[in-house]
């Protein structure tokens, strides 16, 4: 078990990291619209697959074909590039719209699909099993990442395939935290923390570490509703992004095991 100094587990520090990532009441009462809700139209699938770790790994373990749970699913960017791979897609995800996007890629694919609305691990029952698991891109949403885990490993015959930024996707956003709320974050969970907590759990993935062609979209207007301000404070956002001293996230790492 990786104990850290202070005495806490990989799973404690993990969770510590990422409630510090949280909204405080107070201003997420003064927030004009829920800053947690995804335009879906950011996330629809390409039609050329992007040539990645991830989609490289995910297509050697269904080899022939097989069938794919996608945790976290989003318009399908992740399972829909496995297309010609995929038998059946089961796609998890909390929001009703994201999920419509992505029964309507995996229909022009020929993919048959079946989704799922719900939150991860609770909808594992009704998401059964796959050849499979994908889930790109959500660990840092999660606080209790333990029970998360276990349950893509329980649910993948072959292998799971978890891709994520190399730190919280939204730490590149603490400096407007500041300027705008005055709200000090504390260092964000990364790759090599998620990894201690699957090494507690008895699983030792192989961590493939690659970079982005792109930065994940973050316009002015999604900026500043993550930031709760209402949208007449754009130009304020739009400026405190030009002067912000490092570049957009774009290292990521996709995490490899077999159950």
């Amino acid at each position: 078990m990786d104990v850290g100094a202070g005495g806490e587990t990989a799973a404690e520090r993990w969770a510590g990291r990422q409630e510090g990532r949280g909204i405080p009441p107070e201003i997420l009462a003064r927030a004009p619209a829920s800053p947690w809700l995804h335009d879906p139209s950011y996330f629809v699938a390409p039609e050329v697959p992007l040539d990645t770790p991830s989609r490289s790994v995910a297509l050697d373990l269904l080899d022939a074909g097989g069938t794919v749970l996608d945790v976290g699913a989003g318009g399908g960017a992740a399972s829909l590039a496995l297309a010609g791979a995929v038998t059946h897609l089961t796609a998890v995800d909390q929001q009703v719209d994201m999920l419509e996007v992505l029964a309507a890629g995996a229909a022009a694919r020929g993919i048959p699909v079946r989704t799922v609305r719900g939150r991860w691990p609770d909808a594992a029952a009704d998401a059964g099993r796959a050849d499979v698991v994908l889930s790109h891109h959500v660990l840092h949403n999660v606080v209790d990442l333990p029970p998360f885990l276990r349950a893509l490993t329980a649910a993948a015959g072959r292998g799971v395939v978890v891709e994520m930024l190399a730190e919280h996707p939204m730490a590149w956003l603490d400096p407007l935290w500041v300027r705008f709320h005055d709200l000090h974050r504390p260092p964000p969970a990364t790759t090599d923390d998620a990894v201690a907590v699957l090494r507690e759990l008895g699983v030792d993935p192989r961590v493939l570490r690659w970079e982005r062609a792109s930065p994940p979209k973050q316009d002015p207007a999604w900026v500043t509703a993550r930031l709760c301000l209402p949208a007449g404070r754009e130009p304020e956002v739009v400026d405190a992004l030009a002067a912000l001293p490092h570049r957009r996230p774009r290292l990521a790492a996709t995490l490899v095991w077999r159950p």
